[in-house]
């Protein structure tokens, strides 16, 4: 599983989603949506409207993929803590219901806020 915790040296990014959707695109259910998408140097996740898939680009090449995928039926809690002044990180803590916490750093840029909204959106 991809592990964007706070011993990774690059934080999330926002993304276009044309720039990973071909690579999930294989992945996606008929009419399931990407809602956003955030990306490091080579890893990213994406946000569906079923489930959030976290890619791990492995290897020299970066052909070699890890694809990770956690469904919202399965969000029992989470919690995101917004960027300040001097900590200039946001981060979203899921609890999966079999799995157990997942953590993503992202840049302070992103806004939590909405991802948090639209989490609540599917879950609740």
């Amino acid at each position: 599983m991809i592990d964007f915790n706070n011993d990774s040296l690059f934080k999330l990014n926002p993304c276009h989603p044309q720039e990973v959707g071909p690579t999930v695109a294989p992945l996606l259910l008929h009419g399931e949506q990407i809602i956003s998408s955030y990306k490091t140097v080579r890893d990213f996740v994406v946000f569906t409207d079923k489930r959030i898939i976290a890619v791990n680009v492995q290897g020299l090449t970066g052909k070699k993929r890890d694809f990770s995928s956690l469904p919202y039926s399965k969000v029992q809690a989470w919690s995101v803590e917004t960027a300040g002044t001097f900590d200039l990180d946001a981060e979203l803590e899921l609890w999966f219901s079999g799995l157990g916490k997942v953590r993503f750093e992202f840049k302070g840029n992103s806004d939590i806020i909405r991802l948090s909204h639209v989490i609540a959106g599917y879950v609740l």
